[in-house]
């Protein structure tokens, strides 16, 4: 079965739970934006991902993309499914309208997105990358360039592509030796290779815009020597410009996009922002980009678990134990959807898929007033709440995509292994998203060493005392979150105060200290849904399945750390006298 968007689930999260019809109504670029036009947006949407984006999924992967001769053909339908994209308006969907963009609420990009992911991960990988390059240049480009690219970007006529990485760096950006010789025009002479580069060549669009990470001659070593060139497929006058792409990578998944090897050859290209400034420049869209992989972990999860429901509500074997179920009938073997061992996947997943979705939506409402509020309070709030949630949502979302797409896998048993059900795709395509945008340990450390850590816990602490702010105490369930809140405040502390005798303990607590911030969160959101929607008898399963099967972890990884700051302690105590503590 091909992926079919539900835009009632995101109607209920985005009104009844976040009330974002009134959040957004009250920024002023969105104060006609009203809940009737947000419904028309979403239905629209999930029309297109289901009718046009959706069913090429599966050709997209058993076809993938053939490299011959330096270029690139896409899958069979990926041409016109991209075309009816940009004619659909659907790329410049937030981008402003100035640019040719529609204006609208991040959110509902957000979305869109997710839904994209979900239907069709390998053909998503093309725009993917649009809100990003839009953002950067928006920011940080000249004039000249704006004029130039800015529009083609928004509105998908040209696709874009960030080249950061090469071959001896990984993630590890301050090695880059890509070098920019400027010229007496003003533009940029760039020599270097990339590598994993998504759809550094392809046949959707007739230019590509590429974002290439390089070094001045006169540059210092490291992440801060590194500047930022736009260096174009196709240059202003037609012309093609000296980038090439190697070879296409044979990945794991994602069949559908083209990972290019990239050689610069004294291409032609021109600086973005400043010198020495192109992390700087890149970075701008950091949280944006950090939460649209969120929402693909969401998306792909969101996929296997339609596959995996709608199997077992058809698939018979043997009998459930317990009552007989009213599905039986004169059958001899019970559907697999009766058997507790079944219902604990699924009711699982749609825990997750969910409270994750909650979050997600939340932090894309964010980022609309961090930048549009007229209130500079509430702006920093939003960023805040920004800058520490998105790499959790990024490290926990992906994670669960890969292992909740296995779990969802083995709903299917022998026939979940074979391609002909679709579902050992999704495990495939979502591997690699625990990867990009900085791997899970990356977000990990950024989120503990980097976010927590510099001020001892204090802006981790007010944005969990924002949540407590809008939980109940006389409901039991409230009152439950508002307890892991508090104990959440404080192992930050905690971990501060450790990590002054051993500097190293954060790094090796990273891991489930994110994990313990992702339980929290998801506790907050499921409270919230479940004080909305009491009688819902699907969203009471799966929050009884959060609470049972989900939830008790917080212990488990809450301890971990205790354990290891503990540690610390009784060995920094117990350091002889003369010896380094």
């Amino acid at each position: 079965m091909d992926y079919q968007p539900r835009p009632d689930d995101a109607r209920f999260l985005l009104n009844a739970v976040l009330d974002a019809p009134a959040r957004l109504a009250a920024l002023a670029p969105f104060a006609e934006v009203d809940e009737a036009l947000q419904s028309q947006v979403l239905e629209e949407a999930g029309r297109f991902v289901g009718e046009v984006v959706a069913p090429i999924n599966r050709g997209g992967d058993e076809v993938g993309c053939r490299f011959a001769d330096g270029n690139v053909v896409s899958p069979p339908g990926f041409r016109e499914a991209y075309q009816a994209f940009v004619d659909g308006g659907w790329p410049a969907l937030s981008a402003a309208t100035e640019d040719g963009g529609q204006g609208l609420p991040a959110v509902l990009e957000a979305v869109l997105y997710e839904w994209l992911a979900a239907a069709n991960h390998g053909l998503t990988m093309a725009p993917g990358l649009l809100h990003g390059a839009y953002a950067c240049l928006k920011h940080h480009g000249s004039d000249e360039l704006k004029q130039r690219y800015l529009s083609k970007i928004a509105t998908g006529e040209w696709l874009a592509t960030m080249c950061l990485t090469e071959a001896h760096a990984g993630s590890d950006l301050g090695q880059v030796r890509t070098r920019a010789v400027p010229q007496a025009d003003g533009s940029l002479r760039v020599n270097g290779g990339k590598i994993f580069i998504s759809g550094g060549e392809h046949d959707l669009t007739p230019n590509i815009v590429h974002l290439v990470l390089c070094r001045l001659d006169d540059a210092p070593a490291g992440p801060k020597g590194l500047s930022l060139a736009l260096v174009p497929k196709l240059l202003p006058d037609g012309a093609r410009n000296a980038v090439h792409c190697e070879r296409i990578e044979e990945k794991m998944g994602l069949h559908g996009s083209p990972t290019c090897t990239m050689r610069f050859d004294d291409a032609t290209g021109w600086l973005v922002g400043e010198p020495g400034r192109g992390l700087a420049a890149m970075f701008v869209m950091m949280n944006s980009a950090r939460l649209h992989v969120a929402l693909q972990g969401i998306g792909l999860l969101d996929a296997a678990w339609q596959k995996a429901d709608a199997y077992a509500a058809e698939r018979r074997q043997m009998r459930a134990p317990g009552p007989v179920p009213a599905s039986r009938g004169g059958e001899s073997a019970d559907l697999i959807a009766e058997h507790p061992a079944v219902r604990r996947i699924l009711d699982t997943q749609r825990a997750w898929i969910d409270g994750t979705r909650t979050l997600a939506y939340r932090s894309a409402l964010m980022l609309d007033v961090a930048v549009h509020d007229a209130d500079p309070k509430a702006r920093e709030r939003a960023q805040r709440w920004c800058a520490f949630v998105t790499p959790v949502l990024k490290a926990a979302c992906t994670q669960q995509a890969f292992h909740g797409a296995s779990e969802c896998l083995q709903v299917f048993g022998g026939h979940g292994y074979v391609r002909e059900w679709g579902i050992e795709q999704v495990v495939r395509d979502a591997r690699v998203t625990m990867i990009y945008e900085g791997t899970n340990e990356i977000q990990a450390i950024d989120l503990l060493v980097r976010k927590v850590l510099p001020d001892g816990g204090a802006g981790m602490s007010a944005v969990l005392l924002e949540l407590r702010d809008t939980l109940d105490a006389s409901r039991e369930a409230d009152a439950d979150v508002q307890r892991r809140l508090a104990q959440l405040r404080y192992l930050g502390t905690t971990v501060a105060m450790a990590a002054h005798a051993n500097p190293v303990l954060p790094y090796e607590v990273a891991d489930d200290y994110l994990r313990v911030t992702m339980l929290t969160l998801m506790a907050w959101a499921w409270a919230r849904i479940e004080a909305v929607a009491p009688q819902d008898a699907a969203k009471a399963r799966a929050a009884t399945a959060f609470r049972r099967w989900v939830l008790p972890e917080f212990e488990m990884r809450l301890g971990i750390v205790k354990k290891a700051c503990e540690t610390v302690a009784l060995t920094h105590a117990a350091a002889p006298a003369g010896v380094a503590k």
